[in-house]
């Protein structure tokens, strides 16, 4: 039960599909001898119940999910687990050790790291989207201010709306003023190419894998979830054009 749990966790922390954490779970579990598996999985709970060979009585447990956030590198790892225990007969203690190793792992990228890739990312987006090349600088500046706003905030701030709100305006006040200043020429497609990296495209990619799974509940809610992201970034640089 804490193995399987441990591991739909980790998958759903770091941006796994529910249908794909419920699947790991499922073959964990009659691996291990479980002769009954049902799970349920939602973007913010795991509820598990497992009926032993030979046993009556089956176990029941929930898992609540507080913070998500994408690292698929993590879902690689839990699942490559997975297949060592079906083709190499792992032991429970050895599993649980190995999980544990996984969740103490840190971020594949660091900080500054994800930084420079938004800034890189910004200007090339905004170039993709027929900017020119007076706009490469400034949603540089604007993309990677934007998204360090972003991962820094989230650590103090409970409320995701309010994060991606905050990086939003600050991209879309930097690319006003490099229109004014005469450092940008295309105010549209500095803020398109600057937003870019905060666009929630794993949660709308999921949403839409999980709706042609048949898991509706999680697409329904991811989809909801993306929906909301997109409107914050919308409201952030709307709040700057209309106001500045």
């Amino acid at each position: 039960m804490e193995v399987c749990l441990l591991a739909g966790r980790l998958m759903l922390q770091n941006g796994a599909e529910t249908y794909r954490v419920e699947d790991t779970i499922t073959r964990l579990a009659q691996n291990y001898g479980m002769e009954a598996v049902q799970v349920f999985v939602t973007p913010t709970a795991i509820i598990l119940s497992l009926l032993e060979k030979g046993s009556t009585m089956d176990y029941t447990k929930i898992v609540r999910i507080v913070d998500r956030s994408t690292d698929l590198h993590v879902v690689v790892l839990v699942n490559d687990l997975s297949r060592k225990v079906a083709h190499e007969s792992l032991s429970l203690e050895i599993a649980q050790k190995e999980l544990k190793k996984i969740e103490a792992t840190p971020e594949a990228y660091p900080a500054w790291a994800q930084i420079a890739a938004a800034i890189l990312v910004s200007g090339c987006f905004a170039l993709m989207f027929k900017g020119n090349w007076n706009d490469f600088t400034p949603a540089m500046i604007a993309g990677g201010a934007g998204y360090a706003i972003s991962l820094f905030s989230k650590r103090y701030v409970s409320v995701r709306f309010f994060s991606e709100l905050l990086a939003a305006f600050f991209i879309g006040l930097i690319a006003k003023l490099a229109i004014t200043t005469g450092l940008g020429d295309q105010l549209d497609k500095i803020i398109i190419g600057a937003v870019m990296p905060l666009v929630p495209g794993v949660l709308i990619t999921n949403a839409v894998r999980d709706l042609m799974a048949g898991h509706l509940v999680s697409g329904i809610s991811l989809g909801a979830e993306a929906m909301l992201t997109a409107f914050a970034i919308g409201t952030g640089i709307a709040f700057v054009i209309v106001t500045l």
